[in-house]
């Protein structure tokens, strides 16, 4: 079988794992997407972006997040935003999935070793069917975003000339479904414009879920007409993105309600819709109907947890994701009732979800705590903002407090490195960066020790 990549694996691929791969891969793209940023054709000035800011903005875009130390709108031209248009794009599918389109395109068959890069690529457990999912995700992505890009094209046509408004479309539809943040309308404002915009923001959040529930979840969706049931995958996914909106806009309409900041001028139809928004977007997404600087302190911290949870498996968001936070809530409740098992809607989960769901929550912990502390040194800004743009930066989201654009050397440096593990995903890179180890061949005594 020939692979999309026949030279790469000849002389590379050969000698890396599945988990190496993928991050040598997201890497090549955000090194070229540097390239092509710090030509002067791509800013508006033609001067050269330097190449902290170029490789923030590539780190960025391809990881999906949406924080950004440059204006979009305003610093970069036409081909800069282009690139890192095509960068969200590549990111947000992942270049393995794109490399699978243009093979099935140039009808090349899919090698072993690539079926097992996908498997990674796509945190599933097997490589059944992997490239058939992969056919799926390509089809509903262009069918979501060019939906999406027509119907914000027409509504943005009442604002602007056609051309800008087509544009428009096209560039938000890709940046929102694929989790990533960036806007067009410059000066950091997102969509702050839109506030009371139902039509904006409507297709905005149905882009954001989307994208943000997997396309594992999106097939089921499709399929449930012919098998009338649903995974215990996408229940839990769908049952949890449901009750994490719904008490996020309960609790931001509830704290921001009188806020003069935020949504103290709204009436009462715009503050249930800039709540709802606000609910949503956390979720990874990074864009903003109200100033994020401007919310109380605990409608921040409040974002920093569902920035935290994240979106779904095998979707375009980051954060520890909604089963390892459920699977995690699940392990309390079992604990607290006495049981041992773990069930959620009749199935009972293998003990070695929860040890990954630990593994998984901990270093995401460690991460963000270890890199907050390091800013707070750097950066001599308050602890909250820093934590805010920290766990923004981990779980792929793009929200910011202000901090980003005024970061030092270091702390974009920091943050790049967030934002590159946030994506890949933590487990990944200990896979890539530790030494294999097989399974051990003897196992040493029980042994018992006080807990609590």
């Amino acid at each position: 079988m020939v692979s999309p990549f026949p030279r790469l694996n000849r002389f590379t691929i050969l000698k890396l794992s599945p988990p190496q791969t993928l991050v040598l891969g997201f890497a090549a793209i955000i090194l070229i997407g540097t390239l092509l940023l710090m030509l002067p054709v791509a800013s508006r000035t033609g001067h050269s972006l330097n190449f902290i800011d170029a490789l923030f903005t590539a780190t960025s875009a391809t990881c999906v997040t949406g924080l950004v130390v440059v204006d979009t709108g305003t610093y970069f031209s036409l081909f800069g935003q282009t690139v890192i248009m095509i960068l969200i794009q590549v990111g947000g599918l992942g270049f393995m999935t794109m490399a699978t389109l243009f093979a099935l395109v140039l009808k090349r068959k899919i090698s072993l070793r690539d079926r097992l890069i996908l498997q990674e690529a796509m945190n599933q457990n097997s490589m059944e069917g992997i490239v058939r999912l992969i056919r799926r995700v390509l089809i509903y992505s262009l069918m979501i975003e060019g939906s999406a890009a027509l119907l914000l094209s027409i509504r943005w046509a009442f604002d602007m000339p056609l051309g800008k408004a087509i544009y428009f479309g096209l560039f938000h539809s890709i940046s929102m479904f694929n989790n990533a943040g960036f806007d067009l309308f410059g000066h950091y404002r997102s969509l702050m414009g839109y506030v009371n915009d139902p039509v904006v923001n409507l297709i905005v959040m149905f882009l954001i879920v989307t994208g943000g529930l997997g396309f594992i979840v999106i097939a089921d969706i499709v399929d449930y007409r012919r098998k009338r049931r649903l995974s215990l995958h996408s229940k839990v996914v769908l049952s949890t993105t449901a009750a994490l909106i719904l008490a996020g806009t309960l609790v931001i309409f509830v704290f921001e309600f009188t806020n003069p900041r935020s949504m103290g001028s709204l009436n009462i139809g715009g503050k249930i819709l800039a709540a709802f928004f606000q609910s949503v977007t956390p979720r990874t997404a990074g864009a903003n109907t109200l100033d994020i600087s401007g919310l109380r302190q605990a409608t921040q911290f409040f974002i920093v947890i569902l920035m935290f949870i994240g979106a779904s498996p095998g979707s375009t968001g980051g954060g520890i994701k909604t089963t390892t936070f459920t699977l995690m809530i699940g392990a309390v409740i079992s604990m607290l009732r006495g049981r041992e098992d773990i069930v959620f809607f009749r199935y009972r989960l293998a003990q070695e979800r929860v040890f990954k769901a630990l593994t998984i929550t901990l270093l995401a912990l460690l991460l963000i705590v270890t890199v907050s502390m390091v800013l707070s040194t750097t950066e001599g800004r308050d602890f909250l903002e820093i934590l805010f743009e920290t766990t923004s930066a981990f779980a792929t989201v793009g929200l910011s407090m202000g901090l980003t654009p005024e970061l030092s050397l270091v702390g974009k440096i920091l943050i790049c490195l967030t934002m590159f593990a946030g994506r890949l995903g933590l487990l990944t890179l200990a896979y890539a960066l530790g030494p294999k180890q097989g399974k051990p061949l003897y196992q040493y005594p029980e042994g018992k020790m006080i807990i609590g």
